[in-house]
């Protein structure tokens, strides 16, 4: 729109204009102007006449234009996505934390046990005060405090049963493993995890996988295999008992996913449970399948071959197991299973390469090669897996 204005005194425009001796008065104007185009409180006041020209198209003096006021102006910062990104970049740490966490205590755990192992060869007892000391762990910290006492009910006990039978299994199994071969060995074998997974998703559960997932087994399997028979201190009960782990706890995982739908229970708390309900189950097996009188002559024996720091290393692989559980069980409560799945990866990676070291274990490069393999697969694996539980 064009106007063209004429005026020989200085023209002051405002919302209103007041004469100290008269009324408040408007002056007339008349405008023609599209309905649509003029905000409608516009008031437009002038203290001189203002005369108007024709409207014409040649030698504009004012053009006016229309603007948006959103777009023109600078916006103020928003709030809630500045919090938002804060609250990213500390949850993304949390985790960062609680991955880090979980292998230096997994690490540390596996050497304490081993130690314990080496010295004092009942992996059922070992199983058991790893349980024990969990349990006894939470039962004061609830008494205490420190973490709230979970709310449960006779439904959550019962869903809980058979995800307590299965981490039996799975612990005691591994445990033996590790009483009877390297604690790398044990390692490489039980990344073997996935291909348990999807066997038992696919044939039991009647689950379809991608094609990427059934492909990344290939190297899985291979590489376990490869790692097997090349092992220097190849025992089949070692073989067996990661083998069994493995599916324990693919089992231990299924019956977990349902088991936790609906609750209320922290990853912390849900653990704890699930501790003393797989010591309820495992204490009377131990008993039965070792007994006390072998547990006291062998303490005794350890006793005068490692000396008091034996009693040091059995506690310290009973805390540091629960503790590195209970934190991965936290970790699942804050990232998808697929991260999980990529931590609990890069956590046999260090555990694998700290025992050779700390145990001096001798490998052979085939043997080395073999575990790379079954790893690369796991990582494949998980990325095909997309995080589909």
């Amino acid at each position: 729109m064009v106007l063209s204005a004429k005026q020989t005194l200085p023209t002051k425009i405002g919302l209103f204009r007041r004469n100290p001796s008269s009324s408040l008065r408007r002056s007339p104007v008349s405008l023609s102007f599209p309905s649509t185009e003029l905000p409608k409180r516009t008031v437009l006041a002038v203290s001189k006449p203002l005369h108007l020209s024709s409207l014409r198209a040649k030698s504009p003096v004012v053009r006016c234009e229309a603007y948006e006021a959103d777009r023109s102006e600078p916006q103020p910062i928003d709030d809630a996505a500045a919090a938002e990104t804060k609250s990213e970049a500390a949850k993304k740490l949390k985790i960062g934390i609680y991955f880090a966490t979980w292998w230096a205590l997994n690490v540390v755990f596996n050497i304490y046990n081993k130690k314990v192992l080496n010295a004092y060869p009942y992996p059922w007892l070992t199983s058991t005060l790893s349980l024990a000391a969990g349990s006894l762990m939470m039962l004061i910290s609830w008494a205490v405090g420190i973490v709230e006492t979970p709310k449960t009910d006779f439904d959550f006990w019962k869903t809980l049963f058979p995800v307590a039978v299965a981490h039996t299994i799975g612990h005691v199994a591994a445990t033996v493993s590790m009483s009877k071969v390297a604690v790398s060995f044990t390692h490489i074998i039980k990344s073997g995890e996935p291909a348990f997974s999807v066997l038992v998703s696919r044939f039991l559960l009647g689950e379809t996988f991608p094609t990427s997932v059934y492909l990344s087994l290939i190297p899985i399997i291979g590489g376990c295999a490869l790692s097997a028979l090349t092992e220097l201190n190849f025992n089949m009960i070692g073989f067996m008992g990661a083998m069994i782990s493995n599916l324990a706890f693919v089992f231990r995982n299924i019956f977990s996913k349902k088991g936790m739908k609906g609750k209320s229970v922290s990853g912390m708390n849900y653990y704890a449970c699930l501790s003393m309900l797989s010591l309820l189950i495992l204490t009377p097996f131990a008993i039965a399948v070792e007994g006390p009188q072998m547990w006291v002559d062998g303490w005794q024996t350890a006793l005068a071959t490692v000396g008091p720091q034996f009693v040091w290393w059995v506690a310290a692989q009973s805390v540091f197991y629960h503790l590195y559980n209970q934190v991965s069980y936290m970790s699942l409560d804050q990232i998808s299973p697929l991260t999980f799945s990529v931590g609990n990866t890069m956590k046999r990676i260090s555990v694998i390469v700290s025992s050779i070291i700390i145990f001096r274990t001798p490998v052979q490069p085939v043997n080395a090669l073999g575990a790379a393999i079954a790893i690369l697969g796991t990582f494949l694996y998980s990325q095909g897996h997309g995080g589909r539980h």
